[in-house]
């Protein structure tokens, strides 16, 4: 099977951010691969000035909530480096091991990378507002940090936009839908024991983790 591989934009985010980001990226990828009928919902990013959808299916949400904790408990442990999550769809094929048993085999057809350098600044993540897109500016030159989340913002989008092209341009490799239920394609969230960045493993990234929805 062809499996497609998606490396998204490298996003320079701070520790306050990446609730907000990831909550964005992972749920948009999710909305491009879901199946059947759904009930798309709009929502606002609390942080930036940017709508995504979400496909308002509980078990999706959790398991993305879930992982995001997970992913910035492993950052707080390892700040001010680069950490790398995957959202990797599959299915499930039983294989033939012996005349009277089987397995189940995984069969991954597509894999997005999602890759942050994260910068610990303890003094921004103390004064960030969980319900405004309003930076706290009182840190460092009067319009640095302004101009820092306004390309942060800019290159959040880039990102969207990206998922939008690769979901356009590639559809050649997605499997039939004609036996699956559910919302979405079996998939799996993945936070790296090594985080790879042109072809070269970081040392002293997360444990690997992974979330499974069958």
């Amino acid at each position: 099977m062809n499996c497609e591989v998606f490396k998204l934009k490298e996003l320079d985010v701070e520790q306050f951010e990446i609730q907000d980001v990831l909550q964005c990226i992972l749920h948009s990828i999710m909305f491009h691969r879901a199946l059947g009928l759904i009930y798309p919902k709009n929502v606002d990013s609390e942080l930036f000035e940017i709508t995504y959808m979400q496909c308002s299916d509980f078990v999706i949400e959790r398991k993305v909530d879930e992982k995001i904790t997970q992913f910035i408990d492993k950052v707080k442990k390892h700040p001010n480096q680069k950490h790398q999550i995957c959202v990797s769809f599959y299915e499930s094929k039983n294989k033939q091991t012996s005349w009277f048993t089987k397995n189940v085999e995984r069969c991954y057809w597509e894999h997005w990378y999602i890759n942050l350098s994260v910068a610990h600044n303890p003094k921004a993540d103390s004064g960030k507002s969980h319900h405004s897109k309003v930076v706290n500016l009182e840190e460092g030159a009067p319009n640095e940090r302004e101009v820092r989340h306004s390309g942060l913002e800019s290159s959040l989008r880039e990102v969207l936009l990206q998922i939008i092209n690769f979901v356009n341009e590639k559809k050649d490799h997605i499997p039939s839908i004609e036996n699956l239920e559910g919302t979405s394609f079996p998939f799996e969230i993945t936070i790296s024991r090594f985080c790879f960045w042109d072809g070269t493993a970081q040392e002293n990234a997360p444990a690997w983790q992974s979330t499974m929805l069958g």
